[in-house]
């Protein structure tokens, strides 16, 4: 029944935006492709939770005439813990979507794009579903080209273009990769179904190299540094709705890829959890380094989705190379923090997304340096996206705090441990306090900016309608709903704490089966400290305005000696980072046009500080540069006549003799 419910979900979303194609009713269109979402998200979720709870395994197995492929589809416990964000932001991203992507303002790209979205969820649901590599490989196609088609939404949009071109490339590797990785696959295991290895293949140089490629193939599609390239671009680009489904689920596709291939290994060497660190380590610490430093802020928001994929992999590293050590309790908490951290990034990155997109919307620019005082205009919107900052700042009492803190423990118990465990181990701590320390700056950054202070720019119409009415329920709800899910698994963690255990022993086989739910019961008291700090929270704020409101009297802000403040004075969203993105110029190499003035009565002056992506623009796109000079250097061979191409044969032949 779980896997008819979830099959039933994906096909309803599919089915969605097929109508509006055709209807001429645009509205009727429109409501039939969000009635679809919604409904095929609700029956998904139900079915991915069934099979969370009870831990059963259903599976559908039907031949295919295709050579090597069937349709053979599987939901366990670790798929469903994949596919329960992926339905409930796939049905919240498109309420909102149908509303700030809407026909009003793309009359041609809505549709289209309305029937991507729900293709595009289905494809992810496949994908989480397939045992068998062909249907794998076919749908994480489908799901690319959809991928595709949703930053590209706006096609009157150059950037939006540029990031599709940039994004269609990196996805055709990563496939391209895959397609290897399955082939080498499919000769070490005899089979074209995702089976078990034999024991002792992964010492060898096949599976050596079985693994890299999963990295690169995976890798890619996560956004795992230094294989980010495509991901701050197309975030960026994309509709808010999109960029929601994108980071929240689509990239998570990848970590389940490295999850589900390493648990067909019975006997994973031990490098192969140290890589899975050492690259964890270096995404979380520079993807948020990259964040502090960016201007734009939904590419601020697609920075940190590199950092989450970091602290995702530090977690899967701490569990596989605690199967290499055949160590059952740090298997269970890293992977048990990695895979509940998966669950909720996949709450308050949409949550963050929605709030970015309506904030960009009003403002008229993602530009945070020319935002500010927004949250006049938007307090709902302020007071959400403060609470998703919170939680992907890992503070308590919302959910992030709750999965960091099982990686936490996971390390701190293989760096309590003797000889080479420890060391392996010991750069993982600093390395994960260090970017909780950079996200919490980077939010108070963000939030500051876009939505305190004063407003440096003069804000635009709430979708036609003064922002002074107020913020539509269908913006409001989906972010809401995402808040209130963050705060649950912040208060109640341990009430997923079965459902991680039973993932966990997909993940580990041999391992995290034999142990009791004694490693993750810290998680309840993690919920008690979180009610405690909700409840500490409580009783301030209700003193201070009880205190405020007697005392409080009315009159200009303090000026700190200026006779006429302006919006100018204010700290942008560049000053604030300027110091922790200096401590970081090895890495950022920040561009700086003009310099600071520090006289007492300066003249007027400018100063402005960019970072670009130091692997796309610094390495990648000057080799690719470099490639497109030799080719046109080529040209010169290319004259259109036949006797030159055939003179060119019969060298190519008397060259080959002379090898001979």
């Amino acid at each position: 029944m779980s896997l008819l419910l979830v099959l039933g979900g994906a096909l309803l979303c599919a089915a969605g935006g097929v109508p509006g194609l055709f209807l001429r009713r645009v509205e009727t269109g429109r409501r039939l492709a969000v009635a679809g979402s919604v409904s095929g998200s609700l029956l998904g979720l139900a079915g991915a939770a069934l099979a969370a709870a009870t831990g059963t395994v259903a599976t559908i197995h039907r031949a295919w005439p295709i050579p090597g492929a069937a349709f053979h589809v599987s939901l366990d416990a670790l798929s469903a813990l994949f596919l329960a964000p992926l339905f409930l932001v796939s049905g919240v991203a498109a309420v909102s979507g149908a509303r700030s992507f809407g026909d009003e303002e793309h009359p041609d790209d809505a549709p289209r794009t309305r029937l991507f979205f729900g293709l595009a969820t289905a494809a992810i649901a496949l994908v989480l579903l397939a045992r068998n590599l062909v249907l794998f490989l076919a749908s994480w196609e489908v799901m690319a080209l959809s991928a595709f088609f949703l930053v590209t939404s706006d096609r009157s949009s150059r950037e939006a273009r540029d990031a599709g071109r940039l994004y269609i490339f990196a996805t055709h590797v990563s496939t391209l990769v895959l397609f290897a990785f399955f082939a080498l696959f499919r000769s070490l295991s005899g089979s074209t179904e995702l089976v078990t290895l034999p024991a002792g293949v992964a010492g060898s140089d096949a599976g050596t190299a079985l693994f890299v490629l999963a990295l690169l193939g995976f890798g890619l599609k996560a956004g795992l540094l230094p294989l980010h390239v495509w991901l701050p671009p197309a975030h960026a680009a994309a509709p808010a709705h999109v960029s929601a489904l994108m980071s929240g689920v689509l990239i998570k596709t990848g970590i389940y890829g490295i999850v589900r291939f390493t648990s067909l290994v019975p006997d994973p060497p031990a490098s192969w959890g140290d890589g899975l660190l050492l690259l964890g380590a270096a995404s979380a610490v520079l993807g948020v380094a990259f964040a502090l430093g960016q201007h734009d802020l939904k590419r601020l928001l697609a920075w940190h989705s590199v950092e989450n994929i970091g602290i995702i992999v530090l977690g899967l590293g701490v569990g596989l190379g605690a199967r290499a050590a055949g160590r059952p309790e740090w298997a269970l908490l890293g992977f048990a923090g990695g895979l509940f951290h998966v669950v909720n990034h996949g709450l308050f990155k949409p949550l963050l997304f929605l709030g970015a997109g309506e904030a960009a919307h009003v403002a008229g620019t993602r530009d945070m340096d020319r935002m500010g005082g927004l949250g006049k205009l938007l307090p709902k919107t302020a007071l959400l996206f403060a609470a998703g900052a919170v939680a992907i700042s890992g503070l308590p009492p919302l959910n992030g705090f709750a999965s960091e803190w099982l990686v936490y423990l996971g390390l701190f118990d293989r760096a309590r441990a003797t000889g080479t465990d420890a060391l392996r181990a010991a750069f993982g701590v600093p390395a994960l306090a260090l970017t909780g320390a950079l996200a919490l700056a980077c939010f108070v950054k963000a939030h500051g900016a876009v939505f305190l202070g004063n407003a440096r720019a003069e804000a635009r119409q709430l979708h036609g309608q003064p922002a002074s009415h107020g913020e539509p329920a269908a913006h409001v709800g989906p972010m809401a709903l995402l808040a209130v899910a963050c705060a649950l698994l912040g208060l109640l963690p341990a009430t997923v704490a079965p459902a991680l255990e039973r993932a966990v022993a997909i993940a580990a086989p041999g391992l995290a089966a034999s142990r009791p739910l004694a490693e993750l019961a810290s998680l309840r008291t993690v919920g008690v400290a979180a009610l405690t700090v909700v409840l500490l929270l409580g009783a301030v704020a209700l003193f201070l305005r009880r205190r405020l409101a007697a005392e409080t009297m009315a009159g200009p802000t303090w000026d700190c000696g200026y006779a006429r403040p302006t919006a100018r004075m204010q700290y942008t969203a560049s000053s604030f980072a300027r110091g922790p993105v200096g401590w970081f110029g090895w890495a950022l190499r920040p561009r700086l046009k003009g310099a600071p003035v520090a006289k007492l009565f300066p003249t007027a002056a400018q100063f402005e500080s960019h970072v670009l992506d130091t692997v796309l623009d610094r390495a990648v796109v000057p080799v690719f540069r470099a490639g497109a000079w030799l080719a046109r250097q080529g040209r010169v061979l290319q004259h259109g006549r036949m006797q030159l191409y055939l003179l060119y044969v019969v060298a190519t032949l008397v060259a080959l003799l002379f090898q001979v």
